[in-house]
């Protein structure tokens, strides 16, 4: 029996999905972060359960190939953040591991038997992301920004972010050596009171577009006239902003983004370009935070659907309407269907800004809304939250039988369990191909194309 605090000699053989890696000591599975296959340790274990067991790592005997310490030098906060659990192996070496984490999900967890596309990798591992979240918080009398350490809602402070764009760095920077400067109060999750919760900004990839948008807990409050004179200072200096947003919520919760959106400088929104077409963005609407892999994934889906003129395509949880706006094209009818009312407005004025008369979009739950049009849908285009579809969905989408469906998903293990229901309903899940819209982190995507039995 293994035990805690004890140290032992193991070879790490495999990664999980969460990043860490996987080693047997005496033919249990210990879980290590922060360590490559090929890696030999010496490993401390911090916690035993009956069937697996977690550790540290103590000692590297023998790195492994897969290591890359310039990749894992560039950034110097990735192991308190937590963000990037793969910064300290090669690309190379992540894409396969991720490729095996989609191919894991479908084959154990679906237990399907799909033809598997060449896993699409990012041309950019750095700099890819067009939005950045980061909380303020305010440490021993001093406002810090940064991001969340894992598994908890301590705040650490970040200068620079290789995710992220170097214009998001100085946008940043500008604003927090201004607040630091200012009186502008800081939101206290214990307490509720303050002003400024987050700084948000999104960029349009193509467009260079930016976006800030200040998440605060009321319209006025202390220091909201200094925040304005910040904002005016950040316009000046920045040429690149479009859009200076408030994002009202006032409710004590973990939740980022309020309802409510004030603008304050230009426009209420920005513009962008996805497949083609030019695509309106809002505070609240969603929109891929790695545009050209998203590009990339909707031309597979394309491919997949292989749309032809007399179909009718239904997109649910469409958002903005980017997937099925870029098929819209080819189908003789377009139904969109989300749950966020902005998202739906965007969708509808992104239709029309690219004068596509062929679509429409309902607001309101993917299931019920799906259920109550009565649609006999020759594809339907699904792209769920994390936690998949639900079960009223994939009953509407059976019930419907639609020739194809295609499933583009942010977490492989749903999407195989959603496929695997869908196969045991009428449906074969015939090809799936991963795509890394997150490079250093454990997050993988997959697109998965089902057809009808007959």
């Amino acid at each position: 029996m293994l035990e805690k605090n004890k140290v032992y000699d193991a070879e790490i053989t495999g990664l999980t999905s969460e990043g860490s890696g996987v080693c047997r000591v005496q033919e249990m599975a210990v879980f290590v972060p922060g360590t490559a296959v090929g890696d030999v340790i010496r490993v401390k274990i911090v916690k035993v359960l009956s069937r697996y067991a977690f550790g540290i790592v103590d000692e590297i005997i023998m790195p492994s190939p897969d290591r890359c310490g310039e990749r894992e030098r560039s950034c110097g906060i990735h192991k308190k953040c937590g963000g990037c659990v793969f910064r300290h192996i090669s690309y190379e070496a992540e894409c396969r591991a991720k490729n095996d984490i989609v191919r894991d999900a479908f084959t154990r967890i679906g237990g399907l038997d799909p033809e598997f596309g060449e896993f699409m990798g990012a041309d950019e591992p750095d700099r890819y992301r067009n939005k950045v979240q980061m909380p303020v918080a305010e440490i021993d009398g001093k406002k810090v920004f940064g991001f969340y350490a894992p598994r908890s809602h301590r705040v650490v402070p970040v200068e620079k972010c290789m995710l992220q764009p170097g214009l998001f760095d100085d946008i940043i920077n500008f604003i927090f050596h201004h607040v630091q400067m200012e009186a502008v109060s800081i939101y206290d999750e214990k307490t509720g009171y303050g002003l400024l919760r987050h700084i948000y900004i999104r960029q349009g990839h193509h467009s260079g577009e930016v976006m800030v948008c200040f998440v605060v807990t009321a319209k006025k409050g202390v220091g909201m006239p200094n925040l304005k004179n910040l904002i005016r200072s950040l316009c000046d200096r920045f040429k690149e902003i479009k859009s200076v947003v408030f994002n009202i919520n006032p409710r004590n919760t973990n939740v980022i983004l309020g309802d409510e959106c004030v603008t304050f400088f230009g426009s209420d929104t920005i513009t962008d370009t996805m497949c083609g077409n030019e695509i309106e963005i809002s505070p609240l609407s969603f929109y891929q935070i790695n545009t050209s892999q998203a590009e990339r994934l909707y031309r597979k889906a394309l491919e997949y659907a292989d749309p032809q003129p007399d179909d009718v395509l239904v997109d649910l949880y469409c958002g903005a309407g980017t997937i099925g706006l870029s098929m819209a094209h080819r189908v003789k009818r377009l139904v969109g269907i989300e749950i966020v009312p902005s998202a739906v407005e965007n969708a509808r004025r992104n239709a029309a800004r690219n004068s596509i008369s062929n679509a429409e979009f309902y607001c309101g739950d993917a299931g019920e809304i799906f259920g109550s049009l009565a649609l006999s849908p020759d594809i339907i285009v699904v792209d769920p939250p994390r936690k998949g579809c639900s079960e009223e969905t994939l009953n509407n989408i059976i019930s419907s039988s639609p020739r194809k469906i295609i499933m583009i998903s942010c977490n492989p293990s749903t999407a195989a369990r959603d496929a695997a229901f869908l196969s045991e309903n009428g449906f074969s899940a015939d090809k799936v191909c991963g795509a890394d819209f997150f490079p250093g982190t454990r997050h993988v995507e997959c697109v998965v194309l089902l057809t009808r039995n007959d």
